[in-house]
């Protein structure tokens, strides 16, 4: 046993052991105070050649940071992992993988995953010093000269899996859009049904019509820069209930005379752009409370020709090869077509925007 000013040089941390690829790593408990003094300055340690693929993206710190401050009685953080390069212990307790890890103070420690979690939270303890108690998990793996902490780093990153906008807007609790959006599809038997919440992109012989996150944008346009409250929920509902109502081919869908194959190759109606357009067109609405007229303006798309081969869509939303244009500037001028069709009148910006466009297809 150690005498006690022996013991002062070491970091103790309570772990349990694990073995992978025939090593052993550990898993500790380290309070978040400990983490800026645990890693002072990771890329101190780090080769110049591979500083840039670990260079911070500076404006996800402050994100996460504000997550934390904002949600302190339901924040949750995955593991970080780190190498520690220097001497250390495993002093195993009754249990033979549980006991204590002791790393020699002059030991050092590189983060190999979760860079951005530990900047944001020194970045918020330095707002709420009362975190410091609170302890996240970390992945400790033994690498003397950190000779394998470039390649756990490759590794690590290589393998993940970015969620996709959809997952995120189905789980998210915070996002009271998200959570308005759900709600909307929901009580819409047809988009319930068409609405594929998982993916944000489909495939060819895809069940579903549109995403989440494709209605979540659109929503996010007639919201605009408007405060969200409940009304905003009502409105959305009786605005896509009647786009739903006097749309032809989504009715001609429900009622079997068109094939989800049809509408998807000879018509625009489920096209992103144009969800997205009906978006920026809603926002007229939302902006004005002009819900009376509403209807009855809507109720006029039931004559547009919504088929990709009608020449009014032609280099408006789709290219002369037959292909989607999926930008801001298609969107807006699908949005003015929208427009014109409802018998609303155009904002000066509209105006120049579709004169602009009608003298580049002279």
């Amino acid at each position: 046993m150690r005498k006690m000013k022996d013991m002062k040089k070491y970091y103790r941390f309570p772990v349990v052991k694990g073995i992978q690829a025939g090593k052993e790593y550990y898993i500790g408990m380290v309070p978040l105070k400990m983490l800026i003094k645990l890693f002072p300055n990771d890329d101190a340690y780090v080769r110049p050649e591979y500083r840039a693929q670990r260079k911070l993206n500076e404006a996800r710190v402050p994100v996460i940071k504000n997550y934390i401050i904002n949600n302190r009685d339901n924040y949750v953080f995955s593991a970080l992992a780190a190498s520690i390069d220097g001497r250390f212990s495993f002093v195993s307790s009754q249990v033979d993988e549980v006991g204590i890890l002791e790393v020699s103070f002059d030991a050092r420690f590189l983060i190999i995953d979760g860079q951005h979690r530990k900047a944001a939270i020194i970045s918020a303890l330095e707002e709420n010093q009362e975190i410091g108690e609170e302890t996240i998990p970390v992945v400790f793996f033994g690498d003397r000269g950190l000779a394998r902490s470039q390649q756990m780093f490759t590794d690590l990153n290589k393998h993940a899996v970015k969620t996709s906008n959809s997952i995120a807007e189905l789980y998210d609790s915070r996002d009271e859009l998200a959570v308005m959006t759900r709600s909307m599809i929901s009580r819409m038997p047809f988009l319930d049904e068409y609405v594929d919440k998982e993916r944000d992109i489909l495939g060819k012989y895809s069940s579903a019509l549109f995403t989440l996150n494709t209605f979540y944008t659109a929503n996010r346009r007639i919201l605009s820069r408007k405060t969200l409250d409940s009304s905003f929920l009502d409105f959305i509902i009786d605005y896509w209930t009647l786009v739903s109502k006097h749309m032809i081919p989504w009715r001609e869908l429900c009622n079997k005379e068109l094939s989800k194959k049809e509408l998807r190759e000879k018509y625009i109606a489920s096209q992103s752009v144009v969800i997205q357009a009906f978006g920026k067109v809603g926002s007229c609405f939302f902006s004005n409370k002009n819900k009376d007229g509403m209807e009855e303006a809507i109720s006029r798309i039931e004559l547009m020709n919504w088929r990709r081969n009608w020449d009014g869509w032609r280099l408006r939303t789709i290219r002369s090869n037959g292909r989607m244009i999926n930008n801001e500037s298609s969107i807006s001028l699908t949005a003015i077509e929208i427009k014109r069709s409802m018998g609303l009148s155009l904002n000066d910006d509209e105006k120049q925007q579709e004169e602009n466009f009608q003298n580049s297809i002279k």
